[in-house]
């Protein structure tokens, strides 16, 4: 496989991260319903890293593709990722219904072999289900290395060294080209799509795919029986001095 570099990267659509989710009146998950979307932020990130990479070396990248699994709407992510720099996007329709993240990984696999891809770089995880688990389980489908949690990406010819943050500092790990990252927050801070952008991004082709065309079975493994806000954080208690504070924790049972 070529060196140079076919990023796939996959985006989801989820209420923006500047709204705080409600938890719907059966009980059974958040409302959605007159709530703003916008594009994940680990998925922002990662769409970032690939564009600076084609920046910092425009030898160096010869394709970015982005792809959303997710409903009719989530064309409005795609378009957004057209004006930032990405070259075409898929859009995999499946309804209004959340895909598991193994079913997720089946059809990005198709993806990579469809777009003849030699990287993926995707969020670490969603805001919505935060179940950092698609990069993980689609390096496995593929059998592909992976890094995850990447804060730095460097590409030298068909070889990927990536730093990721772990308990007590830093890790680097290298592996050689087909590969796939998951993007952490501090990899890069993503650029914003300028309004001429946005315009001509509404006029570019956008390929529309269903869960059938690539024969992935999206029949959920897991079952949500009730979601419950949080319990109240109980208000906290000023201190004086260093010996109420013992005499606080005591009485409470802390220490």
């Amino acid at each position: 496989m070529s060196s140079k570099l076919r990023i796939l990267v996959p985006i989801k659509r989820v209420i923006d991260f500047a709204i705080k989710p409600r938890i719907n009146k059966a009980g059974t998950g958040v409302e959605t319903k007159g709530v703003k979307f916008s594009m994940n932020p680990f998925c922002d990130i990662a769409l970032e890293e690939s564009l600076r990479l084609r920046e910092n070396n425009k030898d160096l990248v010869d394709h970015i593709h982005a792809v959303s699994i997710g409903p009719t709407k989530a064309q409005d992510v795609l378009r957004t990722a057209l004006a930032k720099g990405a070259d075409s996007t898929t859009l995999v329709d499946v309804g209004d219904d959340e895909v598991e993240p193994l079913a997720v990984a089946k059809i990005l696999k198709k993806m990579v072999e469809k777009q003849n891809s030699n990287l993926v770089i995707l969020g670490k995880q969603a805001i919505d289900d935060d179940a950092n688990q698609t990069g993980q389980i689609l390096s496995g489908l593929l059998d592909w290395p992976q890094a995850t949690n990447a804060s730095k990406v460097q590409v030298e010819g068909d070889s990927v060294t990536v730093t990721r943050e772990i308990d007590g500092g830093s890790g680097t790990l290298r592996a050689k080209l087909p590969m796939v990252i998951t993007t952490d927050l501090r990899l890069n801070e993503p650029r914003y799509a300028s309004l001429p952008n946005i315009m001509k991004a509404k006029k570019k082709p956008l390929e529309k795919l269903k869960a059938s065309d690539f024969d992935v079975d999206l029949t959920k493994r897991v079952e949500t029986l009730k979601v419950e806000e949080p319990p109240a954080r109980q208000a906290g208690v000023r201190v004086e001095s260093v010996d109420e504070l013992i005499s606080k924790l005591k009485e409470i049972k802390a220490l």
